[in-house]
């Protein structure tokens, strides 16, 4: 490939300090976990890619398509998400002609990333996994498509050789309490996979009557766990066996996508009267609404039970522009934050289950705001909370560093959850694994050079969060 075109480096100090004191102290920090394994307790990564292990078909379906960071700021630039491969299948209009064209798209807008952490992971993917060595752009796309085309047809580039060269020990899924999960069986009695690909139990659609899908995926659950849905009392006993299906798959953790993260506690009686009036389309907006916020407390109870760490990520508008998701289907880039309100709304689920000793909540937020004034202090203070690092929207670097410092003032660093991806990119869980541990280096650097932490100390922080937090908040086992 040409050298006479700008290059693609990685500096090697890239999101370190620039303090010449700050940084040398970081480095060593950095060094010392650049190499732990990866911990990824929450994300979207299909299960099917690892389990079957068949070749990536494209440089486009496995670097653009499925990743809506990626297609979202495209879209903003006029490129339809049709010609990036969104909702669509092989055969189905999108051939190899199509999947290059939308690579070129992608790099004839590169300058559109200029300053986003999208960018900085494409630069670490495509530099450090595939070895490409000239910036993107309207001149360069083919020869760089030519080159990971190349690659991804090679025996090193299948899915679980990357999980092995990317160094992930756990992996987990997002899946539907309907899911026979037969491709985490599969992988659990594979003995020559090594690592840990775990199911998470996701039961937003069954939990909102307000959906017009939830009577019959009601229907669904109880065909599939064999319990008769048609009574409250039915409908509880199923998620019940679904959570303790997924738990004996090697689940770990329930995630529950919610508008806002009010709770209320019905009393048996009312909330069967409304589950029953939700059942025959006679609940009123307020019903249906109490009944969901109810049911985000009747999980942590359940929680309380079969041990599955609970934990909530609201805030969300999801699709909110209609005719893309009419198109195109959910999950596509078109979610935009909202503002949410934690002290008040958790109240009566923490009230019940906040000091049982069975319970982990982690408590995520795309609302900066609620870092110091109230997610910080709920963990500061309920054994059972801890606060997940950003995500979404602000798993950036100044986000990350705004986090680490707003929150570490009241909770500390053990009362946070660990580094999350929460990507649907495969390729780029390693970027943000490794953004994240230098960002923590540089944060416990600073500490460091103003005498709040010894640097000893600040060796053992930085291991906490890359490897002992996740576990440990997890579940997860292992040594730390």
């Amino acid at each position: 490939m040409s050298t006479t075109t700008p290059p693609l480096e990685l500096h090697p100090d890239r999101l370190l300090p620039a303090d010449p004191s700050r940084r040398e102290i970081s480095r060593r920090l950095y060094e010392s976990v650049r190499d732990l394994p990866i911990i990824s307790p929450h994300g979207h990564v299909p299960p099917s890619w690892i389990s079957e292990d068949t070749p990536f078909r494209d440089p486009t379906s496995l670097l653009i398509t499925p990743d809506h960071y990626i297609n979202r700021m495209l879209h903003a630039h006029g490129v339809p998400l049709s010609d990036l491969g969104v909702g669509r299948e092989p055969g189905d209009g999108f051939d190899d002609a199509a999947a290059r064209s939308a690579f070129r798209a992608l790099c004839t807008h590169w300058s559109a990333y200029r300053g986003t952490p999208v960018r900085y992971w494409l630069e670490e993917e495509l530099a450090g996994i595939f070895g490409v060595t000239v910036r993107p752009s309207a001149e360069t796309a083919d020869a760089i498509y030519d080159q990971i085309a190349a690659k991804l047809a090679e025996p090193d580039f299948r899915p679980r050789a990357l999980m092995d060269a990317f160094g992930i020990e756990v992996l987990a899924t997002t899946d539907d309490p309907c899911d026979t999960l037969d491709e985490h069986a599969t992988l659990a009695a594979d003995t020559t996979f090594t690592s840990r690909v775990v199911p998470t139990f996701r039961p937003d659609k069954y939990l909102d009557p307000a959906l017009p899908t939830w009577t019959a995926d009601v229907d669904r659950l109880g065909e599939v766990s064999g319990i008769d849905t048609s009574t409250y009392s039915g409908y509880i006993a199923a998620l019940e066996d679904r959570r303790r299906y997924f738990v004996s798959r090697g689940a770990v953790s329930a995630d529950h996508g919610v508008i806002d993260a009010v709770t209320v506690i019905l009393d048996e009686p009312e909330a069967s009267r409304i589950f029953a009036a939700a059942r025959a389309g006679a609940a009123t907006e307020d019903e249906t609404t109490a009944l969901r916020r109810h049911m985000l407390t009747e999980m942590a109870r359940m929680s309380c039970e079969d041990g599955l760490v609970m934990t909530i990520h609201p805030g969300v508008r999801r699709n909110h522009h209609t005719p893309t998701w009419q198109e195109y289907g959910p999950d596509v880039g078109c979610d935009i934050p909202i503002a949410v309100e934690y002290t008040d709304a958790l109240r009566p689920l923490l009230n019940a289950y906040g000091t049982h000793p069975n319970f982990t909540l982690v408590l995520f937020t795309i609302d900066e705001t609620v870092y110091s004034r109230e997610l910080a202090p709920l963990a500061g203070f309920y054994p059972s909370v801890y606060v997940g690092v950003p995500w979404w929207f602000i798993d950036a670097p100044e986000a990350i560093r705004r986090f680490r410092s707003t929150v570490t003032e009241t909770a500390g660093f053990s009362r946070t959850s660990g580094f999350i991806d929460d990507t649907r990119a495969f390729c780029s869980i390693p970027a943000r694994h490794d953004m994240s541990r230098r960002l923590d280096a540089g944060y416990l650097s600073e500490l460091v050079v103003e005498h709040r932490l010894p640097e000893d100390e600040a060796f053992e922080a930085i291991h906490d969060l890359v490897v002992t937090n996740p576990r440990r908040v997890f579940k997860l086992g292992g040594q730390s």
